[in-house]
């Protein structure tokens, strides 16, 4: 964005959270590389994948990935993450689009090797939603992974895992923990997330759910294991 002011990025930013795509691309038009990878997380963060995708394609392939996995355009993902070299941010963007128990651990067990603490909390999360329906307790312990690591650092707990770990504790007879942990995950999680998706069912706020998720364009995917 060579000619833009330096009011542009807040600019873009009421945008995104308006929804108004045109008027964000305009404003984006004949932008440098950097800056389109700066839009796109901006994009993905107020909620607007498709917008993400567009602007990371060839400037920023993991948050590319990022994008299409919430539009759950897995086989596309996995092509994309061909052609980069193995790290645990790649792992944990490949097990989700897998969807699968052995991936989750993989990514997990690479997380852990390289230390990369936002990478191992996304991978305990996508573990603790693969584990939840035939082996709640354990995907417990794998989600308290993901809670130490954030106290280590002295940061608050990631919404989606709390979100997640809201459904765990229920499953396990927990139903007044588990709503204080659900209302926790939506007061931090963005709009249009992940996050909020399943920290609304967790409320047993179906239709507030489905809302957020269809605003967010966000595939069946993320939120099947909650239903």
């Amino acid at each position: 964005m060579p000619d833009l002011t330096p009011e542009t990025p807040t600019m873009l930013r009421a945008l995104l959270v308006a929804g108004d795509e045109q008027q964000a691309l305009t404003l984006l038009q004949d932008a440098l590389p950097a800056q389109y990878a700066a839009a796109a997380a901006e994009a993905l963060s107020a909620g607007r994948p498709r917008l993400a995708a567009r602007w990371a394609a060839g400037h920023a392939p993991l948050l590319h990935a990022a994008a299409l996995l919430r539009l759950g355009a897995s086989e596309q993902v996995l092509s994309l993450l061909e052609s980069l070299p193995a790290s645990a941010r790649v792992q944990v963007l490949r097990a989700r689009a897998l969807g699968t128990l052995p991936a989750a651990e993989a990514a997990v067990r690479l997380a852990r090797r390289e230390g990369d603490a936002p990478a191992l909390i996304a991978a305990v999360t996508l573990l603790g939603e693969r584990l939840l329906p035939a082996d709640p307790r354990a995907a417990l312990l794998a989600l308290a992974e993901g809670l130490k690591v954030a106290e280590q650092l002295n940061e608050e707990a990631d919404a989606h895992l709390l979100a997640v770990l809201a459904h765990v504790q229920a499953r396990l007879g927990g139903a007044g923990k588990a709503r204080k942990t659900a209302q926790k995950a939506l007061d931090r999680s963005s709009p249009r997330s992940p996050a909020r998706a399943v920290a609304l069912l967790a409320l047993e706020r179906p239709e507030d759910a489905e809302a957020e998720r269809t605003a967010g364009e966000l595939s069946l995917d993320w939120v099947r294991a909650f239903h």
